[in-house]
């Protein structure tokens, strides 16, 4: 039997695969080419079996763009029940073309379309392998199953979502009869009446119809509808329950796709609990990923979400304080920042994080430990019994009275000139015990002084980022595909898009003194999260206005975490 190949419409050059940018999964779905593929084959196995025939139909907009249909020499025996259930003889493929000679023109009528099936995985499965039989680059296009489509939106008006089942019950025009192209023509009527389905629960574009099969079956899917007024821009969500109150705030650099996969698969009982409470999804869009970031962290200090665990510790937030307003300074953990000439380092996220800082810095500088008031008269010292520190030779505590102040000075001195711009005077001796520890395998103790250092050094690095911009005074940069950002002592004053007439000409700039007095708390995540994106974007930011000098040190801090494997 003669081979019959058909196209009535076919691209004249196949596009190179790309990567698909948001705009492209944002693409509303009547403007998305889609190419719905059927396989008939020898056997169920991509390894062991072979394509007898290919059926593939273009469709955009509701429209028929082409047909593609050839039977394929498997290249082996058709087995009787494949031939009995699909009525394709030895006889009919003896002298079709082998799948190599096949897969050029089906790739080129494919094109970028997007790849619809009916178990799309079997068929994409068997294209596959024959792509890497033929030494061709594998499939990069994106996939849609019109059968697990069809278990989240129709499961409960048929028996089971066989192809068969469904084109009766749905009353499709085209019956299939496990023939390629006329599979594919019923799958592609299928794929319609399903969209039409989708609509109602807020697919509009190709993302949304992408993720649908894992949230369209979920237990709040009903809320949907909540999601259709979600750009897909960058920007701040919020979650609000019946009250109006804020249950939870995110950011995101695609807030429809965000929020949306809130209803996927995500089966936290934190979030199903919060979709359960949640009656309205505000929004607000931004002209930047840093300017999201900023506005989410003031929006969670000023509601203080109960479904937001980041952000809202900051009232546990405390200092390192060394106190230098005494004869012999010592570290201390500090709530409160106050005018009495010691230096503050922070803050730091816990009690507990600020005591294994300063633990780590106690094994390599013999800072005092003991906390009870230093005798005007030290030679009554003598009577009292020194600390436990001090007994162990541990700490060059006044108590022992072997240490005059003007000795405890120098050590006072090499501590505070740790904790501010010679960070390797505490970091080099302690990973120098990390690594005395580990030769002696101790290794307990060595992870112990590593798990020190880096929350040490952890903490330094994050008080230089910050006092390195609140220092910088105004700083204007732009950054490639994000416009311009105005930053103030470390804090967002604005952003505007490269396109936008300037807010306020440079030259009337009002003068910004630089900041006093260490961190507030409310102010540190603001901070650190500015910070942390000019460290991130250095090699995208061009500068454009800067105050203040706004350069690190030459010489970098060192980290102490332990390396991930290598893969």
């Amino acid at each position: 039997m003669p081979v019959s190949a058909r196209k009535t419409t076919r691209e004249t050059t196949r596009a190179p695969p790309l990567q698909r940018s948001l705009d492209d999964l944002g693409t509303p779905l009547s403007d998305v080419t889609f190419c719905v593929i059927d396989l008939e084959t020898t056997g169920t196995s991509p390894a062991t079996c072979a394509i007898t025939e290919i059926g593939a139909v273009k469709l955009r907009g509701g429209a028929c763009l082409g047909t593609f249909q050839t039977l394929v020499d498997p290249g082996c025996g058709i087995p009787p029940r494949i031939t009995v259930l699909t009525g394709i003889t030895e006889a009919m493929v003896h002298d079709a073309p082998l799948i190599d000679a096949v897969l050029p023109t089906l790739l080129e009528f494919v094109g970028d379309s997007v790849i619809v099936g009916h178990n799309v995985r079997f068929d994409l499965s068997f294209l596959r392998a024959a792509l890497e039989r033929a030494d061709r680059p594998p499939l990069t296009n994106r996939s849609v199953d019109t059968c697990a489509l069809a278990r989240r939106l129709v499961r409960d008006q048929v028996p089971d979502c066989k192809l068969g089942t469904l084109a009766r019950h749905l009353r499709l025009d085209h019956s299939p009869n496990h023939r390629a192209l006329d599979d594919a023509l019923a799958t592609g009527e299928l794929l319609h009446l399903l969209i039409e389905r989708a609509a109602t629960l807020g697919v509009t574009g190709l993302d949304d119809l992408l993720v649908l099969p894992t949230m369209a079956g979920h237990a709040e899917a009903g809320k949907l509808p909540l999601t259709e007024t979600l750009p897909r821009l960058p920007g701040v969500y919020i979650f609000r329950d019946r009250r109006g109150d804020v249950l939870y705030v995110g950011k995101a650099t695609n807030l429809r796709s965000r929020v949306r996969s809130y209803f996927s698969t995500d089966g936290r009982r934190k979030v199903q609990r919060l979709l359960r409470e949640t009656q309205r999804i505000d929004h607000q869009v931004c002209s930047s990923p840093l300017e999201a970031a900023v506005i989410e962290i003031r929006l969670i200090h000023r509601h203080q979400p109960r479904y937001n665990r980041q952000g809202t510790g900051s009232g546990r937030y405390v200092y390192l304080k060394l106190t230098l307003g005494e004869a012999f300074p010592r570290l201390a953990v500090a709530r409160v920042v106050r005018d009495d000439g010691a230096l503050y380092i922070g803050p730091v996220r816990s009690t507990s994080f600020a005591r294994q800082v300063i633990g780590a810095i106690h094994s390599v500088v013999p800072l005092r430990r003991c906390t009870g008031r230093v005798p005007r008269d030290r030679s009554t010292s003598s009577s009292t019994s020194p600390c436990t520190a001090a007994q162990l030779g541990a700490a060059a505590c006044p108590c022992s009275g072997s240490i005059d102040e003007s000795d405890y000075a120098d050590i006072a001195d090499l501590a505070y000139r740790g904790l501010t711009g010679e960070p390797q005077l505490l970091l080099r001796p302690l990973a120098e015990r990390m690594q005395g520890l580990a030769a002696a395998e101790r290794f307990e103790e060595a992870a112990d002084a590593r798990n020190g250092a880096e929350a040490l050094a952890s903490t330094l690095l994050r008080q230089r980022r910050i006092d390195i911009l609140r220092n910088a005074g105004r700083v204007r940069v732009r950054i490639v595909g994000h416009g311009i950002a105005e930053v103030i002592n470390g804090r967002l004053h604005r952003t505007w898009s490269d396109g936008e007439p300037d807010p306020v000409d440079e030259p009337t700039f009002d003068e910004v003194a630089p900041p006093v007095g260490p961190v507030t708390r409310d102010e540190a995540d603001e901070l650190n999260c500015v910070a942390t994106w000019f460290e991130r974007e250095a090699h995208r930011l061009e500068p454009l206005h800067v105050e203040g000098p706004l350069a690190e040190p030459l010489r970098p801090i060192p980290r102490f975490a332990p390396r991930s494997p290598a893969t």
